[in-house]
């Protein structure tokens, strides 16, 4: 034993290896990254803000004329207006259907099968989904044959077609309604993994207290899946405030149902006005930028919490 020591003492020691310079290598890639986000998304970023201080023809410097144009101009206010409508009914009927079919549909037998069907409509693109609508929604005069669906079947209950896409008492809240079919089983979704987060050892001790469904759900259920619903919701209103393709895609923005990114799209291309399609575009990221700066928090404080 004594001996094994002294001949692994005699041993030459091993010295610690000098740390591998990598060379340019890194700083090379980390350079291409660097100038990747500099020209597709700094850059484009800061001539759109100098843009919008900009007549419509980027000749002349006009200060902040663009934006105040947008808070005057009946016909852009009308488009702030209807931005506001969808963020307040669009958001709240996707989140708050999609959290009460999570919790219905864990109830079901055939779950997965029914949480697929309500899924399908998240596999449509905005452009499908909006033709597949618009006939959903097509009218003709009483008295000829109704090929939308919704008018074939008032006539058939004895009433009168109606356009609803044209009529401005309904036409907003028919082009929600599409964006709420395809994004409550996203809500759903993600809802439902959250509810089947939580330990079912609470579930049934309430239950075993008497607690009710209603106020598990209000008590127990809301409260600790919060955080997944604020990050839901906060998708939700990030998704609506750009929306673009179901409102050009059904009425092209006429009738009353124009939005921001589409009279966006309008002032840039069909009316050559870079100053305020510029100035929409700043508004619009603006009013994204604080969404996302509390996703961004919320990510950080649940991480340190772990």
């Amino acid at each position: 034993m004594i001996k094994a020591i002294e001949e692994r003492r005699s041993l030459p020691l091993k010295t610690a290896t000098p740390r591998k310079r990598f060379g340019l290598t890194p700083w090379l890639w980390i350079g291409l990254a660097v100038l990747f986000v500099a020209i597709f998304l700094v850059y484009p970023l800061f001539f759109t803000i100098w843009l919008s201080f900009l007549d419509a023809t980027s000749t002349r410097f006009v200060g902040l004329r663009n934006y105040l144009l947008i808070f005057t101009n009946p016909s852009l206010l009308e488009v702030l207006r209807n931005n506001l409508l969808w963020l307040v009914l669009a958001t709240v009927a996707t989140v708050v259907l999609g959290l009460l079919i999570a919790v219905l549909v864990d109830r079901v037998r055939f779950e997965s099968v029914a949480k697929a069907a309500i899924f399908v409509p998240m596999a449509l693109s905005f452009v499908a989904a909006g033709v597949i609508w618009r006939f959903v929604y097509e009218y003709a005069p009483p008295g000829q044959t109704q090929i939308g669906l919704l008018n074939a079947l008032l006539t058939a209950l004895g009433g009168q077609p109606q356009t609803w896409l044209q009529d401005s008492r309904f036409n907003n809240f028919a082009l929600i309604a599409v964006y709420v079919w395809m994004w409550t089983g996203f809500c759903m979704v993600i809802l439902s993994a959250a509810i089947k987060g939580i330990p079912s050892e609470i579930l049934e001790a309430a239950r075993c207290d008497g607690a009710g469904e209603i106020t598990i759900f209000f008590r127990i259920i809301v409260p600790m899946i919060s955080p997944t619903i604020a990050v839901v919701t906060t998708t939700m209103i990030i998704n609506i405030l750009k929306i673009f393709d179901v409102v050009y895609v059904m009425t092209g923005g006429n009738y009353g149902t124009n939005v921001v990114a589409v009279d966006y799209y309008q002032q840039l291309f069909n009316f050559n006005n870079f100053g305020v399609a510029s100035a929409l575009a700043v508004l619009l990221l603006l009013a994204v930028i604080p969404i996302m700066y509390f996703n961004i928090r919320r990510f950080r404080v649940q991480e340190a919490q772990r």
